[in-house]
């Protein structure tokens, strides 16, 4: 068998194929590259004008979900949607539940600082105006007006009552008294009963009387005094109104399109004459609250509190990094004075679903479902289509805490969430009102195909990274040694990972070494050099697997020939940084039922992958061998020098040549290696981790004494086009210093690492005598012969069988 040509163990970036000399030729994409069916998806939902069409983004960490997102709302946000200003204002009726007002952009912030203006205004005018004397003089024209109109009325009742020889009498604010007289004097208890029963009757009569009369006389004089009231609140809304009537006036001009405003102005007119002591009095709590809430000293009553501010009709696009519960939806702050706590509607804060309001909001899946009663307040939010804000106090506790309820914020946002699919199935299976709120998926791809034109693209993707990340350009060789690095990471000669950020770090770290060698240009000695530094600093775990091969203490051989034992190959990853080990298969035979016992799994150390690629093989060795008779050879197979745990059937094609090399005893070519996984049909499936298998056999062989030039590696056909070699492994290759062989089927590789054809059956299922499968045929059938022998020996020896 021939062993691989050089180009199909490498596939090199030609660079006749790449029309620019670097990368500042290039125009940098304006898109994510090879996403087009998240795109799509993306496009889709927000064209969507119904609700339930929200984006979850699917696809492992850093193939550029978030930046593809933000580049195509950046480019494609519908710009007739009208976006608008959020505000909440004192309820003058009910201070629980403050009002919303929605303005259109910009305007919020114009209101807040219209009622500033006003109120500042009139913080100096008012205790102006009615500290000045002729508003002193008017009150206490009505003051003095209403009090003659009393004392007259009490009057009359006092000169009736001395006609009587009785005296009316002030005994407290309000109280009165008649008492009867005995000349200047108040008749004592002792006078009034010296006196006649006549004239105790005749007193008692009169002042009965009298009092009728006071009562008249109290109850209009209540009447005044409600009178007097309303005429000084007349008199106080004359005056405020003189002040201010015209201001509020211009502002219900000015927003007269908007009602609810309007609305608002007429309340805080009305609201400004019962309460004209805050303008008056030095309020010291307000004074407190306002200090400790970083608010200017105004009327908080009338300030207005604006709780979303958008640009003009800009579509906001809101990146929640953080979505705690109050982060997201709001929450209403405390401010404490003198022990006691206080809030109102000014210390009402926004959430990011509040600003992202009429837009979009962005936020990673995982960290939003970590939160504590996020997930449920974002479905009750999308599904009732409102924003309330509730402290997570309330949430949390039974307790009834006095707070304030504000009305809920209409909710219009399309929500982009980002994780990964094991995420998205959990949520599909265990939430079953997920997939009602998040009707889209955007499948992000890991790779795309290599085409002359998509390396083209590539290469101006790899330009509109240079430029976004402030890099030096690329070189044409520059951009052709990342090319084959992506399609190596793809493990595909055809293919070109769409890992942005992988590729983004190679660009920054080749950028260093640019940098650091004084180049004007990356080129691809730089592009060598990062990726050769991001080698090294993560392969200390692998050069203690190195020295174990190079001092002995791990058993391998990579020349001669033994028996049963071969060179199989597996992956180890140690944190995102994979390598390729030589591990020792062995197979021993013994007399038995024909069974392959499989010592890794007996011991708990194989996994169900590996455990089931046994078995295929075990039933492949039936089916050759064990057709019509039983067979009595049994075999056991392990990985030596094993201490952790087996896993995955790409040994099973090693383990299987093993035991045909024990069942045979046809020797194995200890300088090939093999991986590869093998069917019940004998055909050779494609394994994983091939680039890195063969270059770590080829160190293995460096290792124990350097190249013979009779070395290689055996892997499946179906794996050549995942070859991407390292350079040094191909440069021996070309010397003629180590080879790859690609095998479909179990006979193409027994017969290349036992140096004997395999064999193959004729009409009667015998095989060649000198093939190897022949050779096993023989044995197992002078194994057959003796057991029947035996059996016949046992019948004689017992008579009474017969």
């Amino acid at each position: 068998m021939k062993s691989l040509p050089l180009h199909q163990l490498y596939k090199a970036c030609v660079l006749k194929d790449l029309p620019f000399k670097t990368t500042r030729q290039l125009e940098p994409l304006a898109e994510i590259v090879g996403q087009n069916r998240a795109q799509e998806a993306v496009r889709f939902a927000l064209a969507m004008p119904h609700g339930g069409y929200n984006v979850y983004a699917v696809g492992r960490n850093g193939l550029g979900k978030r930046t593809m997102m933000l580049r195509y709302l950046e480019h494609h946000v519908d710009t007739d949607q009208q976006s608008h200003d959020w505000c909440y204002v004192a309820n003058f009726e009910e201070p629980r539940i403050p009002r919303l007002l929605q303005l259109p952009a910009g305007k919020g912030t114009e209101l807040k600082q219209d009622m500033e203006k006003l109120m500042s205004r009139l913080v100096k005018v008012v205790p102006q105006t009615f500290d000045s004397d002729s508003f002193l003089e008017r009150s206490e024209q009505l003051k003095n007006e209403y009090g003659k109109k009393q004392e007259d009325e009490l009057e009359k009742v006092a000169a009736q009552a001395r006609r009587k020889k009785v005296s009316l009498t002030v005994t407290t604010p309000g109280g009165y008294r008649l008492v009867a007289m005995n000349g200047d004097e108040p008749h004592t208890a002792e006078s009034f009963q010296a006196l006649s029963e006549e004239q105790r009757d005749k007193f008692e009569d009169s002042i009965n009387k009298l009092e009728k009369k006071l009562r008249q006389a109290l109850r209009k004089l209540a009447d005044w005094e409600q009178e007097y009231a309303e005429k000084q609140q007349a008199l106080n809304q004359e005056t405020l109104e003189s002040i201010s009537g015209h201001q509020i006036d211009e502002l219900i001009e000015k927003y007269r399109d908007l009602p609810d405003v309007v609305a608002y102005f007429e309340a805080v007119r009305a609201d400004m004459v019962e309460n004209l002591d805050i303008f008056l009095d030095d309020n010291e709590e307000q004074a407190a609250i306002a200090y400790a809430s970083l608010d200017k000293k105004m009327p908080r009553r009338y300030l207005v509190n604006v709780l979303v501010h958008q640009k003009t009709n800009e579509v906001p696009v809101v990146v929640e990094d953080n979505p705690t519960y109050h982060n997201l939806f709001g929450y209403v702050e405390n401010v404490t004075y003198k022990g006691t706590v206080f809030t109102d509607f000014s210390l009402i804060r926004p959430g990011s679903l509040h600003r992202a309001n009429g837009g979009y909001l962005l936020m990673d899946a995982i960290k939003v479902l970590e939160q504590p009663f996020v997930w449920d307040g974002l479905k009750r939010a999308l599904r009732s289509r409102s924003i309330q804000i509730n402290s997570l106090e309330r949430e949390m506790t039974l307790s009834g805490t006095i707070s304030i309820e504000p009305e809920s914020v209409p909710l219009d946002v399309k929500i982009v969430l980002f994780g990964d699919r094991e995420t998205w199935m959990l949520l599909q299976e265990y939430d079953s009102e997920f997939a009602e709120l998040f009707r889209v998926t955007a499948d992000f791809e890991n790779e795309m195909y290599r085409s002359d034109d998509s390396q083209l693209l590539y290469a101006k993707f790899i330009a509109s990274l240079v430029s976004e990340k402030k890099l030096l350009h690329c070189s044409n060789k520059a951009v052709a040694r990342v090319i084959e690095h992506s399609a190596r990471m793809a493990e595909h000669q055809d293919r070109l990972s769409l890992h942005a950020a992988d590729i983004a770090n190679l660009l920054r770290e080749s950028d260093f070494w640019a940098r650091q060698a004084g180049a004007k240009l990356i080129q691809d000695t730089h592009v060598e050099r990062a990726l050769e530094s991001a080698r090294y600093r993560s392969s200390r775990i692998r050069d203690q697997f190195y020295n174990s091969i190079r001092d002995g203490s791990t058993l391998v051989s990579t020349t001669g020939k033994c028996i049963g034992q071969v060179n199989a190959l597996s992956v180890l990853s140690t944190g995102g940084f994979e390598f390729g080990l030589s591990n020792r298969v062995t197979a021993t035979c013994y007399y038995g039922d024909g069974a392959v016992m499989d010592i890794e799994r007996d011991v708990k150390l194989g996994g169900n992958l590996h455990s089931k690629g046994i078995m295929i093989l075990s039933s492949w060795l039936s089916s050759h061998f064990a057709v019509t008779d039983p067979m009595h050879l049994s075999a056991s197979l392990t990985f030596e020098q094993n201490y952790g745990e087996v896993d995955g059937d790409s040994a099973s094609l090693a383990e299987l040549c093993a035991l045909i090399s024990a069942l045979s005893g046809v020797p194995v070519r200890q300088d090939l290696a093999i991986t590869g996984s093998v069917n019940q049909f004998g055909e050779v499936q494609p394994i994983g981790g091939v680039n890195e298998k063969v270059e770590g056999f080829f160190t293995t062989c460096q290792l124990k004494g350097g190249l013979s030039g009779t070395q290689g590696v055996i892997v499946p056909t179906t794996n050549v086009q995942n070859l991407m070699l390292d350079s040094e492994v191909v440069q021996a290759v070309r010397e003629g210093r180590f080879a790859v062989y690609a095998v479909s089927r179990v006979e193409e590789a027994v017969t290349l690492l036992l140096g004997k054809p395999a064999g193959k059956a004729d009409d009667k299922g015998r095989y060649p005598k000198q093939s190897v499968f022949g050779i096993i045929q023989q044995r197992l059938e002078k194994m057959r012969e003796h057991e029947r022998q035996e059996h016949a020996r046992d019948d004689h020896k017992d008579p009474s069988i017969h």
